[in-house]
């Protein structure tokens, strides 16, 4: 098998499987959170490390922001979760995709990155942001070779001009789409209640090992849990009980 087919091999079994990416970065960041912690029993709280878990945050929200802008405005049939097989019934060319090939994968990038800060273990940092790479590398190749079989030229002369990974933001034209939040709300809302879930339990694990008590200390991360389980069990509603959400 020449390489190129080999990396198309790849990345389509790698798209397929890309849901349990996840786990290859929560698993030792997990150690190395509670390693940490153990190792702060018994010393005074640092006011910078408050800060530095707001930065960590921000860092996920410029991630989410991304994705939604990008969903928002994607025609039918593309920027979808699915798993199974490559689908687009259009070539997405304006709002994000103008100034950058893959933004939901560069969104998908700052959420992790802004978790895995969370850690803050500078070797295990580097770690993910290489695997993270070399991963979803194969993945969007094989998404452009998809690409390019369906869509030709057209799909060609977008590429020349638009980068891959890193956005050139004097290429943005204005999207073609009109903004649909009902398409936002009925995709993300698993991965924003999830980032909320994530957090929050880190910080109970933390509490948990300094204070010996699983009570968080700070008021602010129940009030973020709780509006978020709130707001994802009433989407979840709308989504399978009624036409609300329905696109």
């Amino acid at each position: 098998m020449i390489l190129q087919e080999e990396f198309e091999k790849q990345g389509n079994f790698l798209f397929r499987n890309r849901s349990y990416f996840p786990l290859f970065i929560l698993l030792p960041g997990l150690i190395l959170f509670l390693n940490r912690e153990l190792s702060f029993i018994g010393k005074p709280v640092n006011p910078i490390s408050n800060l530095y878990q707001i930065l960590c945050l921000v860092v996920c929200i410029m991630g989410f922001i991304l994705r939604i802008y990008t969903v928002g405005y994607s025609a039918e049939t593309t920027s979808g979760r699915n798993t199974i097989v490559q689908e687009a019934g259009s070539l997405n060319t304006t709002g994000t995709y103008s100034i950058v090939r893959h933004p939901l994968y560069l969104g998908n990038f700052f959420i992790w990155l802004g978790l895995c800060m969370f850690v803050q273990n500078l070797y295990f940092l580097i770690i993910f942001i290489l695997t993270f790479w070399l991963y979803y590398e194969r993945i969007m190749y094989s998404e452009e070779q998809f690409l390019k079989n369906k869509f030709g030229s057209c799909y060609l002369n977008w590429v020349h001009r638009t980068p891959a990974i890193i956005p050139k933001f004097n290429l943005f034209a204005k999207p073609e789409k009109k903004f649909s939040l009902r398409k936002v709300l009925r995709k993300e809302q698993d991965g924003f209640f999830a980032l909320i879930l994530l957090v929050c339990f880190f910080e109970t694990i933390g509490d948990l090992i300094k204070n010996k008590s699983p009570v968080i200390s700070d008021l602010h991360w129940y009030i973020i849990f709780f509006l978020g389980l709130i707001s994802y069990l009433f989407l979840k509603f709308l989504k399978k009980k009624t036409s609300v959400l329905d696109i």
